[in-house]
């Protein structure tokens, strides 16, 4: 056997082991000593400096330092567009030039009213939106009625959210719109009626009759008089609020719940309200302007209708007096009678016009035959009657003691020049001046009534005394040993002498008799 075959084979195997030993990566740079020193040796044999023993230092840190440099970049990242340069991008249409032929249009009359001046007499009043965001506002409004046509449009205000707000336009309702509706809700029934019959084996039905449900109003008329669109910022787009239903308003009144800012939000309360934060929007708004609304007294007249002069139904049109002159400034800023409403009261039933829930559809209340052969039925119930339209807002009532209008005038110092302001107790938000022949009514809050006074828990009573302080139970010093024994010669000696009273007693008892 060879010996020195065996030390080859040992050298072999350390290399090898050694050779390993140098290939192992570094775990955070993922980097090992056998090709760095491959590269160093190749940058030596590159480079061939003079003093390579006193620069091998510096040869190996540029070696480290060129593999980070491959993976770095030199160029920047862009930076992300911000949310306030993506809503003036969307804003730049609304500063678009239109043509020669639309600008020649405009000349003539526009459903639109003069946002700037009412933006005007607003901030003499203290309340609006700004002269800029009133700028946008209005460039908003005019987008909206050239792209859905409206007859006419106004700002109605701006509800505030935890999110985001809504502004909100009032349009006047135009004809054909109600067909969509009634084409959904059409829609509906068919489906829940093609769902019934796909049910091959029906529930047991339940003999219990719900109370009828009260039908909503028409288009145009009531709570649904005007259409409503709402849009968060200038600029985006508008969305045009469903009609309400008396459920929804009758629900809203038992719920108080902030806004968010997505029309798609669930509204979860108690009692359950019938909807989403699109539906509980517009139920607040058709309260909102039910309560409101006002305009100066003689400004608007009952509207004329040819019809039977028996028939009671309320008035819930009205047109514009033409002989109206105008009211003092001063006479407005001191008598809310001076002051109308001219929107609708909405009764307790969710209407503005109340509907007799005993009688079936197609039913006729004059036929005697049929009635008398039916059972007899119970006494139908009393018509709900709300006070009528152009009603002073001086037959308001109080709530929570506090009076449900404030008026002052905007300027005291130069009153020639002043306006008239009428703000609401009851909405806080909803505003509305008058100067002559001039007015307008806007809100701008959270959309939420006033409901008093916060509750504040009573002031708890004072702590009781723990018991009456005194001799009898105030705590005394323990008596000495003398103090005790006197104590008690003193005891004797009173019940000796207690005792020889009685014995002279009973003596002179004897001697008497």
């Amino acid at each position: 056997m060879d010996p020195n075959r065996d030390t080859s084979e040992e050298s072999l195997q350390s290399a090898a082991s050694f050779k390993a030993f140098m290939l192992k990566s570094d775990a955070k740079s993922n980097a090992n000593l056998y090709d760095h020193l491959s590269r160093l040796l190749m940058k030596v044999m590159d480079e061939r400096p003079h003093n390579v023993i006193d620069v091998i230092e510096d040869l190996s840190r540029d070696v480290k330092r060129g593999l980070f440099e491959d993976k770095q970049s030199t160029l920047r990242d862009l930076p992300q567009t911000t949310p306030a340069e993506l809503l003036a991008e969307q804003q730049r249409m609304l500063f678009a030039r239109p043509e020669e032929a639309d600008q020649e249009e405009e000349l003539g009359d526009t459903p639109l009213p003069n946002v700037s001046e009412i933006g005007f007499y607003l901030e003499q009043a203290g309340v609006g939106l700004g002269r800029e965001e009133m700028q946008r506002v209005f460039l908003a409004l005019k987008q909206l009625v050239e792209s859905q046509a409206l007859l006419r449009c106004r700002l109605w205000g701006k509800i505030l959210g935890t999110q985001s707000s809504y502004i909100v336009a009032e349009a006047e309702y135009r004809e054909g719109e109600e067909e969509d509706e009634q084409g959904a809700e059409e829609e509906e029934t068919e489906a829940e009626t093609q769902e019934n019959e796909n049910e091959v084996d029906p529930l047991p039905q339940s003999t219990y009759k719900p109370l009828p449900a009260v039908p909503k109003e028409a288009l145009g008329t009531g709570a649904n008089k005007f259409v409503y669109y709402v849009c968060k910022q200038p600029g985006l787009p508008w969305v045009k609020l469903p009609s309400v239903s008396p459920a929804q308003i009758t629900a809203a009144r038992q719920i108080r719940k902030f806004f968010t800012g997505n029309l798609e939000t669930p509204i979860v309360s108690y009692p359950p309200f019938p909807g989403n934060e699109a539906n509980y929007l517009r139920a607040q708004i058709a309260r909102i302007s039910a309560g409101t609304q006002v305009s100066p007294l003689g400004f608007f007249q009952a509207r004329e209708e040819e019809g039977d002069e028996e028939d009671e139904a309320p008035q819930d049109s009205y047109e514009v007096n033409p002989d109206f002159e105008g009211i003092p400034v001063t006479e407005m800023a001191e008598s809310l009678s001076t002051w109308v409403h001219h929107v609708q009261h909405i009764l307790q039933q969710g209407r503005c016009t109340w509907v007799n829930l005993a009688l079936k559809p197609g039913e006729d209340s004059n036929e005697e035959g049929e009635a008398d052969e039916k059972e007899e039925e119970p006494d139908e119930p009393e018509p709900e009657v709300g006070p009528p339209l152009l009603t002073p807002l001086s037959q308001d009532a109080e709530m929570f003691n506090t009076p449900p209008w404030s008026l002052r005038m905007s300027s005291t110092l130069t009153s020639q020049h002043a306006v008239a302001v009428l703000r609401s107790n009851l909405w806080p938000g909803a505003h509305a001046y008058a100067c002559g022949k001039k007015f307008e009514n806007i809100y701008i809050g959270w959309g939420l009534k006033y409901a008093g006074e916060g509750y504040s828990p009573p002031v708890p009573p004072p702590p009781q005394k723990e018991y009456p302080s005194g001799s009898e139970i105030t705590e005394a010093l323990d008596p000495s040993l003398e103090e005790e024994q006197a104590l008690k010669e003193s005891l004797e000696e009173q019940q000796a002498a207690q005792e020889e009273m009685e014995g002279s007693d009973e003596e002179e008892e004897e001697y008497d008799d």
